[in-house]
């Protein structure tokens, strides 16, 4: 039999998908599963998107360009000017997906042996996409103790060495919902303009902000604009992931030609997606301020009911849609497979992602646990008593 590839040997399996096979296999048993695993809101996509499927007015479904369609970039300089992102059209790249938008940036800013920090627990598609560019990924930890605050500068400053390229953060953060503070985007501000380094900043969760205060863009930072890699999706602000329409956007014009070789060699972002993305970026205020409001009421809910429960603990994301939660039990890998294999309470049971996957460091995150609040008030109510009872019930509880 020919050997397979090392990289792909190295490849994370996702920790948010790895047990989809054991919740499908519970659903076909009959058995109700809260899927609290992946980023998927049950939130209505905006009534404008569908309206520009209904309505595509051509004969031919054609390639796009490579760096996306002019009307859609256009559409989203518009909604970067919103937050005082000062680009120009020419810096925003249309990708498919988020992932791809990472994926391209790893792939032009980085060569084999290359080392990015980033502070851990992280995306788990990070360390998958970093194995692609044969680049490492070196972690620093955060701790669920202090509700993910960033660790200090000077730990940032030990973990740099000749082969560093770059840092990369998520703000809002998944998997923690942890906000930067300015204080904190200044201090990486001037690290990376000490070591000339890239700042990989993830900010598809920007309208997911819970504490008042303004946005802070990477592009907020003065001095080093041209050292800034935005990674963009629409995925999550309008609740159509299966459009798969992101955004790169970097001023650095070597960096856009190496990007746009792998655009090139893709062809082009989806058509359909990128048309229906341009449609929903004109979405009434309303249906955005809805979309928070719901979700600034699940997390309130969800966040209390986790910290009823003994020996649970979940401090209180500030962005996004996730929280890790530490729960009393030996291992939870063991835990969230054993609840989808053979755990049901009245008819149903829970799927979480285990937070190990999340960690690079061994050990850590053995007891967290991802949750997305992603359902209603009523179905995580349902969802939490599921849990409630697993606890109880687990054989490797930690009392």
């Amino acid at each position: 039999m020919p050997k397979v590839s090392v990289r792909g040997t190295e490849m994370p399996a996702s920790p948010i998908r790895r047990l989809v096979p054991l919740a499908n296999a519970a659903a076909e048993k009959g058995i109700k599963v809260y899927r609290l695993n992946i980023g998927q809101p049950d939130v209505p996509t905006p009534q404008a998107a569908f309206e520009a499927l209904k309505n595509i007015d051509r004969k031919v479904l054609e390639y796009s360009p490579s760096d996306g369609l002019l009307s859609l970039r256009k559409k989203l300089l518009e909604y970067y000017k919103r937050f005082n992102i000062d680009v120009d059209l020419d810096d925003i790249i249309v990708t498919t997906g988020g992932s791809e938008a990472v994926l391209f940036a790893f792939m032009a800013c980085l060569d084999p042996g290359d080392e990015i920090i980033v502070p851990e627990p992280a995306y788990a598609n990070y360390m998958a996409f970093a194995i692609s560019a044969g680049a490492k990924i070196v972690t620093i930890p955060s701790s669920i103790d202090n509700g993910f605050e960033l660790p200090p500068v000077e730990d940032f400053e030990k973990l740099i060495t000749p082969k560093t390229k770059g840092i990369l953060i998520c703000n809002p953060n998944n998997p923690t919902g942890y906000l930067y503070t300015m204080k904190e985007m200044l201090q990486i501000r001037d690290l990376v303009k000490k070591y000339d380094l890239f700042l990989f900043s993830d900010e598809v969760y920007r309208k997911f902000c819970y504490t008042g205060a303004p946005y802070i863009s990477a592009f907020h930072l003065p001095g080093v604009e041209e050292q800034v890699v935005l990674i963009d999706s629409v995925s999550k602000r309008y609740n159509e992931c299966g459009i798969r329409i992101g955004a790169l956007i970097t001023k650095h014009k070597e960096l856009k030609k190496n990007i746009m070789k792998f655009c090139q060699a893709r062809l082009s972002p989806p058509l359909l997606g990128q048309l229906v993305a341009e449609a929903s970026i004109d979405t009434p205020a309303e249906y955005m301020l809805e979309t928070y409001n719901e979700y600034v009421e699940r997390r309130k809910f969800l966040i209390d009911q986790l910290n009823k429960i003994p020996g649970c603990y979940s401090p209180i994301p500030m962005g996004a849609f996730y929280t890790l939660v530490r729960l009393p039990v030996d291992d939870a890998d063991k835990f969230c497979r054993w609840c989808l294999e053979e755990f049901s309470y009245d008819g149903a049971t829970i799927f979480m992602a285990p937070a190990s996957g999340f960690y690079t460091t061994p050990g850590m995150g053995q007891n967290e646990v991802r949750m997305a609040y992603v359902l209603n008030k009523e179905e995580l109510g349902k969802a939490i008593k599921v849990l409630q009872e697993a606890l109880k019930a687990y054989p490797g509880r930690v009392i």
